[in-house]
């Protein structure tokens, strides 16, 4: 891709853009001569495919379909194979009854007849596989890439996925009884894994996931779920991030009508379902991955060191070529059109932006890093694409960006030259709570660094808060509950158990970490599902390391739903919490107005949405009279208070005082109030009508 003048670049919003961020100005023209590349790419697909909804719909070309005559067409692109065929359960497994047919541009072709009584050659849920003849003059066998449905092999059969034809009769085929949900305003994300959603010793189920865990996700008050590890990956210990089969939802919970069917019951709860896709790299797997398909090193990917991620021993995509673009953007559609998931979470972005992949790289913040050699012009282009396509399909279409470089205007309109993710994820915010409790006392938090930290987001770019996923969850490191309350966990979670001061430190700082997180980190807000509760003990599936054991690769429900454990009190806040921000709205408000962070009282005030939030981290010192500014003047209440009983409080504060503001100029404010703040709480007044 190259522009001979980008000052010339009509970039249509740009003006908005540079005016947001005047940082921004000295690299114009790098930004404009991004945005030349993405449209000249576009206009290029506009051309000869009709449209960008129409090129990311190969899926409707691309592996196999059955006519209406009960034919079957299947078509290929392996640019380096010499030929491909056909074969399976169909054909006894003949290498070559069934050639394709070589067309331009590296693409292969078959059509295979009904049989003579007008049925479909090839049966529902048979196996099948692409035969290669590669430059070797070598005879391998590969999965199609758009494989819809491919299955772990019998343990006498190898260690390679089977494609099965996935072609159920008509009345076996889900039909979606649900509209989708509205873009909610403010975003609650619920991060999960129907895997380990499980609290048996085993892999959960796409109907278990709908029955008995959707209801607990809207009964604590999140409207969005993030599903992570649905397109297939061979291996399950790589969290779904290794992915083989890209169009292929994982057989290991259940079969694509069931999938669709957990997505339709999510839509009539009024969740929105966001996807988790892994469009950075692909697993390295040959016999069921994309790896070597056509043979060579390359195909879908870069060929030589360019083509391999050192860190994750993977491979990476070619997005300059016209069919990896396909491909990769067929796969989003696909997943919106076939299985109606509503937005995307992309991960590993960082790793695609940039050629180092983020390897090394500390990233300072200066603007140098983010527009000079180092980006990867291709890749962001896709994006661009990706993100164009996505919201042209639909207008309540969330897409977020797993980035941790801070690439400023990742989350601004492709119009304005930005890259046109609706959200990032604050990554920075849970790496700051490990810190803060791996590394310091609880005096010697700093209430500033904690403060700077929940508010450094781009200007107008929204941010995802969080204050641990799924990453602190894993084998290697631990939860905040582990962190906060370690083997104690074990022995003083009872309500009849002796009291433990290091149990309730736990409980009452993991309210706080979360409360802070949600009310001043972002514009929308994510937890991993167990972590609500502070789910004991760590997440590692079953491996060899572990002599395949399920034991930490699931969710213990149970102890929340015992009335007699103290988890319930964690679960209790955090479903408060969720709901009192239903009532104010203060993740689409705009950013919170901190007017107090006093290093020496350990109290942190800060307003939004109409609130004021009075975080108190001191160790041992309450404040009976602590004096705090106010935007608004009027009378006040507490709306939530996370010292009450039902969140495992000691209920120190009474629920029916009223809070008076005087109009004195305090920290900023034009008005004040006084407030009884006891030691490790945390309160959220409201204005009374």
């Amino acid at each position: 891709m190259y522009i001979e003048n980008p000052m010339e670049v009509s970039v249509p919003d740009i003006k908005d853009l540079l005016e947001r961020d005047t940082y921004l100005k000295p690299y114009e023209q790098e930004i404009r001569r991004r945005y030349g590349c993405y449209k000249q790419l576009k206009d290029k697909i506009e051309k000869a495919e009709g449209g960008l909804l129409k090129f990311a719909t190969g899926y409707k070309n691309f592996g196999f379909h059955v006519n209406p005559d009960n034919s079957i067409t299947w078509m290929e692109w392996a640019p380096l194979a010499q030929a491909l065929f056909l074969k399976g359960d169909f054909n006894d497994w003949n290498l070559t009854s069934h050639p394709f047919k070589k067309l331009d541009f590296g693409k292969w072709e078959i059509t295979v007849p009904p049989k003579p009584d007008g049925t479909c050659a090839i049966p529902h849920l048979s196996k099948v596989k692409v035969g290669l003849l590669t430059q070797e003059n070598q005879m391998v066998d590969r999965l199609s890439p758009w494989a819809n449905y491919v299955v772990k092999p019998a343990k006498t059969e190898g260690l390679a996925y089977h494609q099965l034809f996935w072609n159920p009769p008509v009345e076996e085929r889900y039909v979606f009884k649900h509209p989708r949900p509205s873009k909610p305003k403010s975003l609650k994300v619920y991060e999960c894994h129907v895997g380990i959603a499980t609290d048996q010793y085993r892999v959960g189920t796409y109907k278990e996931f709908a029955q008995n865990v959707l209801p607990r996700i809207v009964k604590l008050g999140y409207n969005a779920i993030q599903v992570m590890a649905i397109m297939e990956h061979a291996y399950y210990a790589s969290f779904g991030y290794q992915v083989t089969s890209f169009f292929a939802a994982s057989s290991r919970y259940g079969t694509p009508e069931e999938l669709k069917e957990m997505v339709d019951v999510a839509h009539s709860m009024g969740l929105y379902v966001l996807l988790d896709v892994v469009h950075s790299h692909a697993s390295k797997n040959v016999l069921d991955g994309l790896n070597e398909f056509d043979g060579s090193d390359s195909c879908y990917f870069h060929g030589g060191p360019r083509g391999t991620h050192s860190l994750w021993d993977s491979r990476l995509f070619n997005y300059s070529h016209w069919e990896v673009l396909r491909f990769l953007l067929s796969n989003l559609h696909w997943y919106f059109e076939e299985y109606k998931f509503d937005g995307f979470r992309f991960d590993g972005v960082t790793s695609m932006l940039y050629h180092h992949h983020g390897i090394g790289e500390g990233f300072s913040g200066g603007y140098h890093e983010y527009f000079g050699l180092s980006v990867d012009t291709e890749a962001l282009v896709y994006l661009l694409l990706a993100n164009d396509m996505l919201h042209s399909a639909s207008p309540d279409m969330i897409t977020v960006a797993e980035d941790v470089s801070g690439m400023p205007a990742l989350c601004r309109p492709v119009s304005e030259g930005g890259v046109g993710f609706d959200f990032r994820l604050g990554m920075a915010i849970p790496d700051t709570w490990i810190k803060f409790l791996k590394d310091l006392s609880d005096d010697a938090w700093d209430m500033g660094h904690m403060c700077h930290i929940l508010e450094n987001r781009r200007y107008q770019e929204k941010t995802i808060a969080y204050a641990e996923s799924h990453d602190q969850a894993l084998v290697g490191d631990k939860t905040l509950a582990f962190w906060l309350m370690d083997k104690e966990m074990y022995t003083h979670m009872s309500v009849l158990s002796d009291q433990s001061l290091i149990i309730d430190r736990g409980i009452a700082l993991h309210k706080m970490i979360r409360l802070i997180t949600h009310g001043l980190g972002g514009e929308g807000y994510l937890n991993f599902m167990g972590n609500e509760f502070g789910h004991p003990e760590w997440l590692d599936f079953p491996r060899i390391g572990n002599q395949e054991s399920y034991h930490y690769a699931r969710r213990q429900w149970n102890v929340v739903d015992d009335e007699l454990l103290k988890y319930k009190f964690l679960n209790n806040f955090d479903a408060s919490m969720n709901k009192v921000e239903d009532q104010y709205g203060w993740l689409h408000a705009d950013p919170g107005f901190v007017s107090t962070k006093h290093n020496g009282d350990k109290v942190v005030v800060f307003e939004r949405g109409g609130c004021v939030f009075v975080f108190n981290f001191h160790p041992n010192k309450s404040f009976s009279d602590y004096k705090i500014g106010v935007g608004s003047s009027g009378k006040y209440k507490i709306v939530l208070d996370s010292d009450a009983e039902e969140f495992g409080g000691h209920k120190r504060l009474d629920h029916s005082v009223e809070f008076f503001t005087k109009q004195e100029d305090f920290n900023g404010r034009p008005n004040s109030l006084m407030i009884y703040i006891p030691s490790r709480v945390a309160v959220v007044l409201a204005k009374v009508d």
